[in-house]
């Protein structure tokens, strides 16, 4: 019998196993950055992308930042690829800042000098 009860307690606790994730609390939902950027690197990693970007900072220097996005199965299911974004690219980006002030961000959406849109853009 014990053996039943531990088989189905497993069974049971699995799928919220399943589902679990990271949270996004570091980011300040609240505030959207809208910066323009250059894309310094794309990383099409598992479990989310990060996109790599410099943006001069009130000095005119360029600072690094890393912007956090979503995972790639369901960013290919969009239509994006391992090359959406490519090292020089220039782009509007837009995305929440970290909370605690960190150069970093959750992606919210892109766009390219042709137009093209990734993303968010409303």
């Amino acid at each position: 019998m014990s053996k039943i009860l531990v088989t189905l307690f497993c069974f049971l606790l699995a799928p919220s196993a399943l589902f679990a994730h990271h949270s996004s609390a570091m980011f300040d939902k609240d505030e959207v950055r809208e910066v323009t950027a250059t894309i310094a690197e794309f990383q099409w990693t598992n479990p989310h992308v990060w996109i790599e970007i410099l943006v001069k900072n009130e000095e005119g220097m360029e600072a690094a930042w890393s912007i956090e996005g979503l995972g790639p199965n369901g960013l290919a299911r969009n239509g994006w690829r391992p090359n959406s974004f490519k090292p020089g690219d220039v782009v509007e980006i837009r995305f929440n800042p970290m909370r605690d002030g960190s150069n970093a961000g959750g992606f919210i959406g892109a766009k390219f000098a042709d137009g093209k849109i990734l993303g968010n853009w409303n």
